[in-house]
């Protein structure tokens, strides 16, 4: 779906306050990222650097910080968990967030801890799309 010329994959869950989405994938584990409208919000990113493998989170806490063009910023985490990887490629290609950021430009997988709970507090497909264009609106995206 598109929202303010940004994509969103229907079956990513995005923590609207913070642009970050989810992916739950076959084993049980969530790649983790930013979305491509938080993205065009915050600006062109240049550091981005994951937590550690092994690290706990928690939903709406820091799960990387990011280097912007005026800024260094934490990202939140859609939820909570234990990362069991991260992006290495980010190290050497921060852009990578930039230019493809539900592909190459994902930031960790983790273990969730309390999915069945806190998957309330994120938004899937049509219920994405209306608070996603509602946050674009607001600031001023269109």
């Amino acid at each position: 779906m598109l929202i303010a010329g940004t994509e969103l994959p229907e079956q990513l869950w995005v923590l609207i306050e913070h642009q970050t989405w989810a992916e739950l994938r076959a084993d049980g584990s969530v790649r983790a990222g930013i979305t491509a409208l938080g993205l065009k919000a915050s600006g062109e990113l240049y550091m981005c650097r994951p937590k550690p493998a092994g690290q706990a989170l928690e939903q709406g806490r820091s799960m990387a910080v990011v280097e912007l063009a005026k800024s260094i910023v934490s990202v939140k985490s859609p939820l909570s968990g234990q990362v069991l990887r991260v992006n290495e490629r980010l190290a050497h290609a921060p852009d990578l967030v930039w230019r493809d950021p539900y592909g190459e430009g994902w930031l960790l997988e983790l273990e969730p801890s309390n999915w069945e709970q806190e998957r309330s507090g994120l938004l899937l497909g049509a219920q994405a799309r209306a608070e996603m264009e509602r946050y674009a609106w607001l600031n001023q995206l269109q």
